[in-house]
């Protein structure tokens, strides 16, 4: 059993590890970058609406939740992350200088990230608690599903405001909360798994709100027929990797 502990906590900051794939953007300049923010901001729309849609909810539906709770919980996750990105806004602009060019989306996306990946470190360590085999299989189903979100999520740090590399930080900072998942795990046992599949659907609510609420929007300021083609065909390509991922996982 110890043995599994310890291949847990391997997983886990493995997959923590995998939010460092925007190291990569180091090497790109500021203004490149921001010049192509809003393709990625495309791509993490895809992901965000495919992870929902495609992996989250049915996943939630296959829980002992009835669907009308399931659909509830949904509906709870909208409206909680629009009450979540009103209270950032009131406090937005009593912020200090430094931090008041950061637009709140940036700060929505590391919490909902967060929260996304305490579940992803419950799962893991729950998974582990029954085989390493199983667990194996579930940390890479983890990774595959982490990469193309967390793209996006840098992205959406990016167009926030943050500079590339406060952006790597906290956007490894957020993939940190799967280790707190994994302690829930190890404290508590597998039995907390159960209680965690309440909070899933809250999560894909979470996303829904930050895509269609958040970064659609920013796609409209978008005027050229060309870009907003673009946009459309890597949003499409988004969700179309997650969709990939089915038959992978």
């Amino acid at each position: 059993m110890l043995n599994n502990y310890l291949y847990a906590f391997i997983s886990v900051m493995v997959v923590s590890l995998v939010s460092l794939i925007g190291v990569f953007s180091l090497a790109i300049k500021e203004d490149v970058l921001k010049k192509y923010i809003n393709f990625f901001i495309s791509l993490a729309i895809g992901a965000l609406l495919g992870d929902a849609f495609i992996h989250i909810i049915p996943e939630a539906y296959k829980s002992n939740l009835s669907s009308n709770k399931v659909g509830i919980l949904i509906i709870v996750g909208i409206i909680l992350f629009f009450i979540i990105e009103k209270f950032i806004h009131w406090h937005h602009h009593g912020e200090d200088k430094e931090e008041s060019h950061i637009h709140p989306v940036g700060k929505l996306v590391l919490f909902t990230d967060g929260f996304h990946n305490m579940i992803d470190g419950i799962i893991i360590g729950a998974s582990f608690l029954i085989s390493p085999h199983v667990g194996i299989a579930t940390t890479l189903a983890v990774i595959l599903h982490e990469i193309p979100q967390e793209i996006g999520d840098f992205a959406v740090l990016i167009h926030s405001g943050y500079t590339k590399k406060r952006a790597l930080w906290l956007n490894f900072i957020s993939a940190l909360a799967s280790v707190l998942g994994l302690v829930i795990v190890f404290i508590f046992g597998s039995t907390v798994e159960n209680s965690i599949l309440w909070f899933v659907p809250i999560a894909a609510g979470g996303f829904i709100y930050i895509a269609v609420a958040d970064l659609i929007p920013e796609l409209h300021k978008t005027k050229e027929l060309k870009h907003s083609i673009i946009q459309l065909g890597i949003i499409m390509l988004g969700v179309l990797a997650m969709v990939a991922l089915l038959f992978i996982e």
